[in-house]
């Protein structure tokens, strides 16, 4: 028996266990042996992969250290006595090395394997390989198989009305931050709309870091609840509420390895939706040159899964193709995102167009789910929620009780200006490259780092004229966005 203590050390999203070399009941080859444990404390039982500490002072003798996840999900105080034994791998990898060979598998061995990866008894080796071998090849059916087995594990939240919409953008479009005028819009109507959001993986911000500018958006689901209750919105980050927990072990080892399939990208989004209680759906999928989706075609088969699967598991869905050619708006990163979206609430003059538009455009088709408004009078009818002011009270009373932010977060103070080569005309915004620029200068975890768009697609613009402003908060940052924009600015400028 061992009595548990917690090691500050955050090894997300693995749980591991530390057990000191020397003076211990167990060997150097037992160590070995045990690669992956099993901690056990009466009905309660996690898998951890095994460390070994050599520093004496860290744990005692009788000790097993449990990093930050593992003791969090473990759930005791320190100080439990627990049992450990050797882990047996899970059946379900069966399964899986099946589906490195080709297979097609079963929705009952697709449930198997989620099951086992929303309770951390896979590795991340273990997790690739999943992911790669159904990179490679994965049917419709599995696809959906993947979609109900990520909703059935985790959380689900029910809510009382049965007209629940939501929105969802594939990403890739930097500064696309409809969702926080959607939603304000869509409350201020009537309608309920719970709008649980990810942190950026890939992007300069997700919804939620920008949201986080202006208000607190680690809310528990009973927090939730009370709010839209009230509020009929909130604009929350989903990772608190545990919706499809798998899909948040699969995204950790998705972003390395730059795997995003269109499969698994529809699994992930539906999955969380049907956990979130949705019933209703606009999907935008922006399609550019530079974008998630490059072409129409791929387009229309993005589409018509999004639609097979969100009709097997009943969910209503719009799908919208959007123009996904360059950057919406001006800022990119959140607190440049956030001025954006507050100004475009605000009916400001010098509010980008392009992003009151889009917001308005797709607010209109979650209206038009609406059966008390007559087919087509969504988009007027959001217009007037916007223009009236009705919008912006909304957000501001959303924010209040989320609970709004004691300091407001600046933008980065150190500047780089990125200038024209020549006279000429922007002909074309590397969507992609745009947005490493922004990370590169810090963005999303410094709020203020981010990218400040001076010229959209069709702008003339004079040689040594200013594209875009980078801004840091550590000269670091600043630099490494300056070395990729100095090689290339992401802007083609045609005389």
């Amino acid at each position: 028996m061992f009595r548990i203590r917690l090691v500050a050390i955050d090894t997300y999203p693995e749980n591991t266990a530390f057990l000191p070399r020397r003076g211990s009941t167990y060997g150097a080859e037992q160590f070995r042996a045990l690669r992956k444990i099993e901690v056990c404390h009466e009905n309660t039982a996690i898998l951890a992969t095994l460390a070994i500490m050599d520093d004496e002072h860290l744990l005692q003798p009788g000790e097993i250290g449990l990093g930050e996840q593992a003791f969090r999900r473990m759930g005791l105080p320190e100080g439990t006595a627990v049992a450990i034994a050797q882990a047996k791998p899970p059946a379900s990898l069966e399964a899986v090395r099946r589906k490195i060979r080709g297979d097609t598998l079963a929705d009952d061995e697709i449930a198997a394997i989620i099951r086992d990866i929303s309770r951390h008894h896979y590795s991340p080796m273990e997790i690739a390989a999943f992911l790669v071998a159904c990179a490679g090849f994965m049917t419709t059916q599995e696809t959906l198989a993947l979609t109900r087995a990520m909703a059935n594990v985790g959380s689900r939240l029910q809510w009382e009305s049965p007209l629940v919409v939501d929105k969802h953008c594939i990403g890739g479009i930097p500064g696309n931050r409809t969702s926080m005028i959607i939603v304000p819009i869509v409350a201020a109507h009537g309608l309920i709309i719970p709008k649980s959001s990810s942190r950026a993986i890939t992007s300069p911000s997700g919804t939620a870091d920008t949201m986080e500018v202006l208000a607190n958006v680690d809310l528990s689901a009973e927090r939730m609840k009370e709010i839209v209750a009230r509020e009929n919105a909130v604009l929350a980050w989903g990772g608190r509420v545990n919706l499809s927990p798998a899909d948040d072990v699969l995204i950790s080892v998705e972003r390395p390895l730059r795997i995003d399939t269109f499969e698994q990208m529809v699994a992930s989004i539906l999955s969380k939706k049907l956990a979130a209680g949705s019933t209703h759906l606009v999907i935008d999928i922006p399609v550019g040159p530079t974008a998630k989706v490059r072409d129409q075609t791929e387009a229309v088969r993005l589409r018509k899964l999004f639609e097979y699967v969100a009709g097997k598991v009943g969910l209503a869905v719009d799908i919208v193709l959007t123009d996904g050619s360059q950057p919406i708006g001006r800022g990119i990163g959140p607190v440049l995102e956030a001025r954006d979206v507050m100004a475009v609430l605000r009916n400001d003059p010098d509010a980008p167009s392009d992003l009151r538009e889009r917001s308005l455009m797709l607010a209109g088709r979650l209206l038009d789910f609406d059966p008390r408004l007559r087919g087509g009078q969504g988009y007027a009818r959001a217009a007037e929620l916007l223009n009236s002011g009705a919008a912006l009270a909304a957000m501001e009373r959303l924010i209040d009780a989320q609970g709004r932010q004691e300091h407001e977060a600046e933008v980065g103070h150190l500047v780089h200006e990125v200038l024209a080569p020549c006279d000429g005309q922007v002909v074309a915004i590397d969507c992609h490259l745009i947005a490493r620029v922004a990370r590169l200068a810090g963005a999303p975890m410094d709020k203020g780092a981010g990218i400040d768009l001076l010229r959209k697609v069709g702008d003339p613009v004079g040689k040594g004229e200013t594209l875009y402003r980078i801004h840091a908060t550590s000269q670091a940052g600043l630099g490494f966005a300056v070395e990729l924009a100095s090689q290339d600015a992401g802007f083609v400028v045609r005389q």
